[in-house]
């Protein structure tokens, strides 16, 4: 079945509208990108209206026909820049010069084309614009590394490549092939292009759609992941991802636990109330984060209670770690909004996997233990689970940081 020329017109008018609006009401549904959502629905609908104006250029009473298709040409291409600026702000790019200057030097070239110019203007060159517009869409699509994004990312490049290429043909190739074959030659490519155009209109705004709800699926999954205080994770969080670098790190055996609990925490909360107890909490995290660095897991468990995972750190290294955790926290004066300052202590337990402790809860409950162990001997102080230390070949008995080194323990607060 043939379809005139017209039909397809209305085809990608209506399609085009129709993504227009439903992006438009799904940008309700995410706030965090209403913006980028808004500036590609517009583009969706200046596109529309450009089609509308190419469907009707010769056919308007008083308007000379060049007229018609410059404003059409101009119009197409600033729907395709809006895309363009709708993508790069999922990058936090603009592209306001190049878009001002596209436009400027295509008006340029229509004024120059003039009547006689239109039909090659509008059969070949008015592509050029449109080539190049597309090609950065899709090189800004390249841009977004984001892991979340790679399925719809990978599907919305090769819908912008492949309509960028496709406007390169008809600059490049086309010319060669009208002149071999003859003028009919481009009212089959008029109507290709139509086809590809509707194609283009479908696909890609339902693609970057479900790049939106990628991103927010990945974000909901991420809050329910996090300890909304510290910003580390939450104990789910925490068997979870520990379990997996686990089994990444079969090839590489050496993996320690530390289990952390902040000495006399509940007299922190009792004294200067609980906000203060919360700074004191976010205080703690900041120092993990800093001494730990970022190979490392951590999770707040409980309360007042913390848990790191170190893979492919051995225990001398993942000792030393431990130390330094212990002394920068009791060197620390948290200051809450009300200029109080708070001093507090850490104990620390730490385990390694090995014949006994094979599984992350067996390890962190080894962990624990010795925590409990360096708590009942007054805290702010780091042991090794003895299991843990054989295999290691290191000392046995209790670890304490070296006394000239170790912070006094101290009260809260004093």
């Amino acid at each position: 079945m043939r379809v005139d020329l017209i039909t397809l017109y209305l085809l990608a008018i209506g399609t085009l509208l129709a993504s227009s609006a439903l992006t438009l009401w799904e940008r309700r549904s995410y706030p965090r990108r209403r913006r980028e959502l808004g500036v590609l629905a517009a583009g969706y609908a200046t596109l529309a209206l450009g089609c509308a104006a190419a469907a009707i250029r010769h056919s308007v009473p008083g308007l000379p026909g060049v007229v018609g298709s410059a404003l059409a040409n101009l119009i197409i291409v600033g729907g395709y820049l809006l895309n363009l600026q709708g993508v790069a702000l999922l990058n936090g790019r603009r592209y306001g010069r190049i878009s001002l200057g596209i436009v400027s030097m295509l008006a340029l070239a229509w004024a120059i084309a003039g009547k006689r110019g239109e039909a090659v203007m509008w059969a070949y060159l008015s592509a050029i614009p449109i080539s190049v517009v597309c090609g950065l869409t899709a090189r800004e699509l390249l841009g977004t590394r984001d892991s979340k994004w790679k399925q719809s990312r990978n599907i919305a490049v090769a819908v912008t490549g492949g309509h960028a290429l496709f406007y390169a043909f008809r600059v490049t190739i086309l010319p060669w092939l009208a002149a071999s074959f003859g003028p009919h030659l481009l009212a089959i490519i008029g109507q290709a292009t139509m086809y590809e155009g509707v194609l283009y209109s479908v696909i890609l705004p339902m693609t970057l759609l479900r790049l939106a709800r990628d991103e927010a699926h990945a974000d909901l999954r991420r809050e329910s992941q996090t300890d909304y205080l510290t910003g580390l994770g939450n104990r789910r969080w925490f068997f979870e991802e520990g379990a997996r670098a686990i089994r990444e790190n079969n090839a590489f055996p050496p993996v320690s636990c530390l289990a952390l609990d902040l000495d006399h925490f509940k007299a922190i909360n009792d004294r200067f109330g609980h906000e203060a107890g919360d700074e004191v909490l976010k205080s703690f995290a900041k120092i993990l984060r800093s001494v730990l660095g970022r190979d490392v897991i951590l999770a707040r468990i409980g309360g007042e209670e913390f848990a790191a995972l170190l893979p492919g750190h051995e225990s001398a290294r993942a000792k030393d770690l431990a130390e330094a955790v212990v002394r920068r926290f009791a060197q620390t004066v948290t200051r809450t909004a009300d200029g109080v300052e708070i001093e507090a202590t850490v104990s620390i337990g730490m385990a390694r996997f090995g014949t006994d402790e094979n599984t992350l809860a067996k390890v962190l409950a080894a962990a624990d233990r010795a925590l409990y162990g360096a708590k009942s001997r007054g805290g702010n102080r780091l042991e090794i689970a003895r299991a843990a230390t054989t295999r290691a070949n290191a000392a046995s008995a209790p670890h304490q940081l070296p006394a000239d080194h170790a912070p006094t323990a101290r009260e809260c607060g004093r």
